[in-house]
């Protein structure tokens, strides 16, 4: 109930909110990819439609697994992957979006821990995990995280427009608070493989905020805000400052609510998984006993799976009941497996972990220096937050009395992140801002290496400290003439993302310093070179080096020709001048003196008024400055190495393929599922009594015959027949049973199309006495002319009815339905151009004027034009003397426009 109300509010304020956005096509979307499931929102300004709602799977629910299978051929995502999870655990593959750019080492024990036995080698080049899927026929194929992910992205996407129902451009992804920067780099190379424009990569607790904050106001008070999310795989609590502040809007001042993200803090490593694998442990264990035989089924992939699928939802009875039953069905050589377990036992299971689950929140409040008893409020996010023994410690934590639960815990950061989608879309613009301060969630630094770094200059520096505002522009300035590399780094080795080997995640090989200093060595250098350092912290969290160059600096003395200075013979000079004053003179006129030498030989006349005097040469001291653009190399290796263009252009081929091979599939088995349906419907129908009005027995036997052998193909045969073999089929018997059907639809057809063709015959009739009676303008042959095609009409019915009277129901009809409404139609046409003629306007006689009268006007007329007369005369004399000098300049411009 309160997820409908928080969607209530959130459709009543959005339809506000957005009322006076800029309309558009294109919508938007957020995809929350979570590492066991994935929810798409949707903003869409159509009108009938919500302006932000969740995007339903084809199964109608909400959210969708995040899994992709290889099976029979053929690659299935979502629901449709979920369903051989137990039967083909090696074939479904899950929890990709967390192993992307991780090294090969990590995912392996990754995997491990959860029990999923998948075929993984490592890649040569980056040391990623690579999965080989198994196809029919022996083949395999290889696929990494990114391309995988990038087939979830896809599928989200679709999602997405087909709730839209139109085109959706531009996406926001949700990432949690610890994902590295090499591992956004492969989130961001997977949706380019998938084709999709990325806005931004968005925190989830960022979405979560704005979700919180769409519907409040803070400007009568400011509040702190912790948000607690435990996922299936990680958790995280952050602490968010919400205030307002006062902004002028079309002359007036509003209030607009904004947040700041004070600080995250997580266990990446700790969630609702981890609940579930200790139920798992204890029930294998359980299971282990029963069998007694010293088998373990921790060592049977399929087992595994049964019993995880199971244990998950035992979990989630037990987050409202005090005891929960267990029951897999053949969990391992046929043994069913089935037993109980207390809510005691199972917190008594996970003791360990619900102290674990406390910590982000004691590190948020000890870095932030609050007081639990100074949060305004504890919003719950996440599946795994339902757990009544971890709310009953984070309330003995806080000293609360309870914990806020305004927030759908499933769909909030989704939700959110759509708000930001559209913010930063060009296709959607909000009149009303929403404030978002969001920082980088690790701290960065530089490191340089090359020959002769400067002893002064600190080869490690910080130029990205933690929580530093999203996005931001970084320059770094360091004397050296030597090219060099630079390698970007965490802040702290005890501080980085799950799995990461080095806190180095990114180098790039600076060239063409040492060119320049040589070509520059050789001149008077006011300083030494320097190198400018060019960095760039993005919207998505990730930390780069865009562009660097050199700073050459000179100073040399230039020999000039003096400024020439032109003596006026009319003016005398004034002998106290100063050299200040004579510089600048002979400085402005030095261009005018220079172009006059070139016509001292024509320019006689002119040397008698002026001379000129010639000063010689100067010395002057000028500085020139030079910035030259020095070349970057990115030399990053391991996972985080960017996709060389010739993989990233073979995954893309790759992922094209599968999609067209998939739209196949889809359409041969909406093919299948038609010959299908046709042929049970048909069978249906030619037992009915009314088929037997209109077809022969043996029509209708021939036709039954041909649909089983038809139906025969289709169950043999024709099991993994292609597309168009199955549209080749139907059109067959479609070519035998339309002309069947159309008789059948004619026999009700025929009847009403006649009775309404008569029935409108006699509204003529009555239209046209109408007309006789009140509009007497109406043209005589237009009306007769109606008259004669009603009539047409009338007798071409009775001549096809009474022929139709004459054939058999088996035979063609004598007359379609539709020739009848066409016929009637252009009846109406003929009676709507008459009844649009309109009535003539009435002829208005003008009045006949008296003698007296017009002779009285005629004497009004004479003296009113004498006295205009006399006035005109006037004015054209007083006129006459200004204008006769503009006389000849009107005439030739009269001329010209001619």
């Amino acid at each position: 109930m309160a997820t409908r109300n928080t969607l209530f509010r959130l459709g009543i304020f959005l339809s506000l909110f957005l009322l006076n956005a800029v309309q558009s096509q294109s919508a938007v979307a957020s995809i929350d990819l979570g590492s066991e499931c994935l929810k798409v929102a949707v903003v869409n300004l159509k009108p009938g439609q919500a302006p932000i709602s969740i995007a339903i799977n084809e199964m109608s629910k909400r959210k969708t697994p995040s899994l992709v299978a290889f099976h029979s051929n053929s690659r299935l995502i979502g629901e449709e992957s979920l369903g051989l999870l137990a039967r083909y655990p090696t074939k479904v593959y899950s929890h990709l979006p967390i192993l992307l750019s991780k090294p090969f080492n990590y995912t392996q024990k990754f995997l491990r821990s959860l029990y999923l036995s998948y075929d993984i080698t490592p890649d040569e080049t980056r040391d990623v995990a690579v999965y080989k899927t198994e196809e029919e026929g022996g083949e395999f194929s290889k696929f990494t995280a990114e391309e995988m992910v990038a087939m979830i992205l896809k599928y989200a996407m679709g999602l997405a427009e087909n709730h839209a129902r139109s085109s959706v451009k531009d996406v926001v992804i949700t990432v949690p608070p610890y994902m590295g920067v090499a591992e956004r780099r492969g989130l961001l190379t997977a949706a380019d493989l998938a084709g999709i424009n990325v806005l931004a990569l968005v925190n989830e607790h960022s979405g979560a905020a704005l979700q919180y904050g769409i519907d409040k106001d803070f400007s009568n008070g400011t509040r702190h805000v912790m948000f607690y999310d435990m996922g299936a795989s990680s958790t995280y609590a952050a602490l968010v400052y919400f205030s307002a502040y006062n902004a002028k809007e079309f002359g007036k001042t509003t209030s607009v609510n904004q947040f700041q993200v004070k600080d995250v803090r997580w266990d990446a490593e700790l969630g609702g998984q981890n609940m579930e694998l200790r139920l798992v442990e204890y029930f294998a264990d359980e299971f282990n006993k029963q069998l007694g035989s010293g088998v373990d089924i921790r060592n049977n992939a399929k087992a595994m799976a049964k019993l995880k699928k199971q244990v998950k939802r035992t979990k989630e009875i037990l987050s409202a009941n005090k005891m929960a039953p267990i029951s897999v069905e053949s969990l391992y050589d046929d043994r069913d497996f089935r037993s109980t377990i207390s809510r005691e036992k199972f917190e008594e299971l996970c003791e360990d972990l619900w102290e674990k689950a406390l910590v982000p929140v004691k590190e948020v409040l000890k870095h932030s220096g609050l007081k639990a008893e100074e949060l305004y409020a504890v919003e719950l996010i996440g599946g795994a937050t339902r757990v009544p023994k971890l709310q009953a410690k984070l309330l003995e934590l806080l000293r609360r009395k309870e914990l806020d639960k305004h927030l759908d815990s499933d769909e909030a950061i989704v939700l959110g992140a759509s708000l930001h989608a559209a913010n930063l879309s060009d296709g959607i613009k909000l009149n009303r801002k929403l404030g978002m301060i969001d920082g980088s969630t690790y701290g960065f630094v530089m490191e340089l290496d090359g020959p002769n770094l400067s002893k002064d200059e600190n080869p490690r520096q910080l130029i990205v400290p933690r929580l530093k505002k999203l996005p931001s522009k970084m320059f770094r300035s360091f004397i050296h003439n030597k090219d060099f590399e630079v390698s970007l780094a965490y802040e702290s080795e005890d501080f980085m993302p799950p799995g990461a080997s080095s806190p180095t995640f990114a180098q790039y090989a600076v060239s063409g310093l040492t060119d320049a200093s040589e070509k520059y060595s050789s001149r008077n250098l006011s300083s030494p070179i320097k190198a400018n350092l060019h960095f760039s912290l993005s919207r998505s969290g990730v930390f780069s080096l865009d562009r660097a160059d050199a700073v050459v600096e000179i100073t040399e003395w230039v020999e000039v020709p003096r400024k020439n200075l032109t003596v006026d013979n009319s003016t005398s000079a004034s002998a106290n001048s100063t050299e200040a004053g004579l510089d600048n003179a002979s400085e402005e006129s030095s261009d005018k003196l220079e172009g006059n030498d070139s016509t001292t030989n024509t320019s006689v006349s002119s040397a008698t008024d002026s001379a000129t005097v010639d000063l010689g040469t100067e010395k002057k001291l000028k500085k020139r400055t030079f910035r030259l653009p020095l070349k970057i190399s990115e030399k990053t290796a391991g996972p985080g190495m960017p996709l060389p263009k010739e993989s990233f252009a073979e995954a893309k081929r790759k992922l094209e393929a599968l999609d067209k091979k998939d739209a196949e599939r889809r359409r041969t088995a909406e093919l299948k599922n038609n010959l299908e349906e046709y042929i049970y419907s048909t069978k249906e129908k030619l037992e009915s009594e009314e088929f037997e009005k209109i077809s022969s027995d043996q029509e209708r036997q021939s036709f039954n015959e041909k649909l089983n052998e038809v139906q025969e193909w289709l169950y043999t045969d024709g099991e993994d027949a292609s597309a168009n073999e199955f549209l080749e089929r139907l059109n067959t018997l479609k070519a035998i049973g339309d002309p069947i059907f159309f008789r059948y639809n004619e026999l009700t057809a025929r009847p009403v199309a006649s009775e309404h063709a008569r029935r409108y015959l006699g509204e003529v009739q009555q239209i046209i006495h109408g007309w006789e009676k009140d509009k007497s303008w109406l043209p005589r042959e237009r009306i007769d002319e109606v008259m004669r095609e009603a009539e047409k009409v009338k007798n071409w019915l009775n001549e096809k009815e009474a022929e139709q009277k004459k054939i058999s129901g088996f035979n063609t009809p004598a007359f379609k339905s539709e020739e009848v409404y066409a016929k009637v139609f252009d009846l109406q046409s003929k009676v709507a151009s008459v009844n649009r003629i309109p009535k003539p306007k009435p002829k208005v006689e003008k009045p006949v004027k008296t003698e007296t009268e017009s002779n009285g006007d005629k004497a009004n007329d004479t003296d009113t034009s004498s006295g205009e007369t006399t006035s005109q005369k006037d004015q054209n004399v007083g006129e006459s003397d200004n204008s006769a000098t503009e006389k000849i300049d009107d005439e030739s411009n009269f001329h010209d426009e001619l």
